[in-house]
């Protein structure tokens, strides 16, 4: 695993810190969890678009509800 350095203000680092305790993680943990989603969500989206595109046609949603229909209580 490589190392990086960042830089933020003090007091939210601190803030950050105190968040990870009380989810019992580390904040290293959860920057780790951050770039991995970060880095990931290009990748989910397309997989997404995919499903979607194989899907498009084949789901039948039935009958056409009116705007009094969706309404009613």
């Amino acid at each position: 695993m490589k190392n990086i350095t960042l830089s933020a203000d003090e007091q939210l680092i601190e803030a950050a810190r105190e968040r990870a305790r009380a989810e019992s993680t580390t904040l290293n943990e959860q920057f780790r969890r951050w770039l991995a989603e970060y880095a990931q969500a290009h990748e989910r989206m397309q997989r997404y678009d995919e499903v979607m595109a194989r899907l498009r046609g084949t789901l039948k949603v039935g009958r056409k509800v009116s705007r009094d229909a969706m309404n009613e209580r």
